[in-house]
């Protein structure tokens, strides 16, 4: 059975000192999201409406009898009033903190893994790790565009059609005049291999540069100009299509920190915490596509 730092067993000679067992996984879609400096615990923030249409630019009202913008109007004639109507929310800082249990000052002193390191570490990336489910939780919530995926799934050859999907994201987003030129594609590692067997077996496309580009923050392509960002920490059978310049930002109250308890003569304990709240800004700047997966 597995030992825990306190156990003897971990202390024998002819183990290996790295510790194994799994992988690191880095926490991938919050170094996306751009940051921000948050004042108070309390963030209150503006939606703006521009207009009637979904171009968000501003629109004249109709009146009785004139069903058009009435911004184009004849020669001396009054100009017509346009507005912006506004929308006010309230977002409140998450606290992420996390601690390790007490390490001895034998264990720290004998022991064949490192496990102080490790423990710090560790923590480290379980704090990020909840932090990184918080973003998804914000981007994901209602009120963005959403639709399932064209025929029965990326996994279902006869009538899927992952470029047909994009490209109603990508129509959306442009729809209510955001930029779409920084597109995110979030998906899980499931998604990322259908979406590309379908691309390269199914319908015979290349890739170019694909087989030697360096997979970065789990980048591994573009489509249509969107970037694929591959990521196990992401459920599966959703993708979310999004700018991250212009949907959502995470508003930093107290940056990543790590504090050492030291109890002299006991042992030492380590604290890590981060507080903040990602605020989704404009919804419509972001897509879901839901049933990606039969």
């Amino acid at each position: 059975m597995a030992d825990t730092a306190g156990q003897a067993e971990i202390r024998g000679i002819d183990i290996q000192k790295l510790a194994e067992g799994f992988a690191d996984v880095g926490v991938v879609l919050s170094s996306y999201i751009p940051t921000v400096q948050a004042t108070a615990r309390e963030m209150r923030w503006y939606s703006k409406t521009s207009g009637a249409g979904s171009s968000n630019f501003l629109s004249s009202p109709t009146t009785t009898g004139v069903t058009t913008d009435m911004i184009e109007t004849a020669s001396k004639a009054m100009p017509v009033v346009i507005e912006n109507s506004y929308t006010r929310n309230t977002s409140y800082v998450k606290k992420f903190f996390a601690s390790s249990p007490l390490l001895s000052i034998e264990d720290l002193k004998d022991c064949d893994p490192d496990i102080w390191g490790d423990i710090i570490r560790d923590t480290v990336r379980a704090v990020n790790k909840k932090k990184d489910a918080r973003a998804l939780v914000v981007l994901d919530a209602a009120g963005c565009g959403t639709a399932a995926a064209t025929g029965n799934g990326w996994n279902v050859d006869a009538d899927a059609d992952p470029v047909l999907d994009f490209l109603a994201a990508i129509e959306s987003i442009e729809s209510y005049g955001y930029n779409a030129g920084d597109l995110i594609a979030y998906m899980n590692p499931a998604e990322k291999k259908w979406l590309l067997r379908w691309l390269i077996t199914v319908k015979g496309s290349s890739i170019p540069g694909f087989s030697s580009s360096k997979v970065e923050n789990g980048e591994v392509m573009t489509l249509l100009g969107v970037k694929l960002v591959s990521d196990p920490l992401r459920p599966t059978d959703t993708v979310t299509i999004f700018s991250p310049s212009q949907a959502i930002k995470y508003k930093e109250f107290v940056p990543l920190t790590t504090a050492v308890i030291d109890e002299p003569g006991v042992g030492k304990t380590v604290r890590v915490w981060t507080e903040g709240e990602f605020v989704r800004m404009n919804p419509l700047a972001v897509f879901k596509l839901t049933d990606t997966i039969n």
